[in-house]
């Protein structure tokens, strides 16, 4: 196993990750089990997330994969008790699941004059289910996994839930309007929650990435044949460091500083950017 930054010491305790097949809670989920937690890896796509748990196991680590469907609540329930049972009571979770879709996307950043004559998605276009998914998607699908894992965490000394918020939380992104509203309620739900469970042993945190290439993002950032798009050299222009972020090591350093119950043990209903200085760079 490789060691984990900050020395942060997650032994015997398990970890739980939503969405733990993608880019960024694959990497999470790694970084958890560096850090020795027993990770329970989450995801729609089972076959995803048992590719991630063999690596995890090839490396030394323990872990195991479950199919579970975010915005199924009884679905949620029924794999906490597995988790529970396989691994032992949830300590941590990590709400990851989260995406955008199409459908909730607009064609342009500004509405025009001739827009609603021409053959381009505006924003009275935007597909309603498209939207609903999107949301539902991103906030329901930390509500209900919240539901189903923090009872195991009443009244237990050490246990805390980590939120992936994103920049548009701060500033919405042109173009993905639901994205960015649902992560905004991402953002609110995590102080919410800091509250409401700051007197049972539950800190509640967020982090909020900024642009780090995924497979939500892909196609806004990159075209077809691999060059950069406009809004890609828009971003890089806005980001302070001029780059995007290593999905690898990048953001292991704030999840496992919020996990920390040494150093962040009165830390609770903050949301960290981790933007290389997006959110802090006004344009001139």
């Amino acid at each position: 196993m490789k060691t984990n930054v900050l020395n942060t010491d997650l032994t015997g305790k398990v970890a739980v990750v939503t969405g733990a097949g993608g880019v960024l809670c694959s990497n999470f989920s790694r970084v958890l089990a560096r850090a020795g937690a027993k990770v329970a890896l989450l995801d729609l796509n089972l076959e995803a997330a048992e590719a991630v748990a063999a690596s995890i196991v090839e490396e030394g680590g323990v872990a195991k994969a479950y199919r579970c469907d975010v915005l199924d609540k009884e679905n949620c329930l029924a794999v906490a008790e597995r988790t529970k049972a396989d691994l032992g009571p949830c300590d941590v979770l990590l709400n990851g699941a989260g995406g955008n879709n199409a459908r909730a996307n607009t064609d342009k950043e500004y509405f025009e004059n001739g827009d609603l004559d021409a053959d381009v998605k505006t924003f009275f276009d935007l597909d309603k289910a498209g939207v609903e998914f999107v949301f539902n998607l991103n906030f329901i699908g930390a509500l209900i996994p919240t539901q189903a894992f923090a009872k195991q965490m009443v009244g237990r000394e050490g246990c805390s839930i980590l939120n992936i918020s994103s920049m548009n939380a701060y500033t919405p992104l042109t173009k993905i309007p639901a994205y960015s509203g649902a992560k905004a309620a991402i953002s609110n739900f995590t102080q919410w929650l800091a509250v409401h469970f700051s007197k049972v042993g539950i800190r509640v945190n967020a982090i909020a990435p900024g642009f780090f290439v995924g497979k939500q993002n892909a196609s806004l950032l990159f075209n077809p044949d691999g060059t950069p798009t406009k809004r890609t050299e828009k971003i890089l222009a806005a980001t302070p460091m001029g780059r995007f972020g290593d999905t690898e090591k990048e953001l292991a350093g704030a999840v496992l500083f919020l996990l920390n119950n040494e150093a962040a043990s009165f830390i609770t209903g903050v949301c960290i950017p981790v933007d290389g200085g997006f959110s802090a760079y006004s344009g001139v």
